[in-house]
């Protein structure tokens, strides 16, 4: 993956993560972003990436 491709990544998870945000318990926001951005590298669409990233945070809570 080059600089402008995982630029455009974190720009799009930022934007995603928001919404992910104002309803979550407190996290670090890297535990969000990581398995979103690896799904859209793996060529998922940003619903599937967001729910890979919802369901990482809830095995992250138990």
């Amino acid at each position: 993956m080059d600089v402008a491709t995982l630029s455009e990544l974190l720009r799009e998870a930022e934007q995603h993560h928001g919404a992910y945000e104002a309803v979550a318990p407190a996290h670090h926001w890297s535990d969000w972003y990581a398995p979103y951005i690896v799904a859209r590298a793996e060529g998922r669409s940003a619903d599937e990436a967001v729910g890979a990233a919802g369901r990482h945070m809830d095995e992250l809570r138990g």
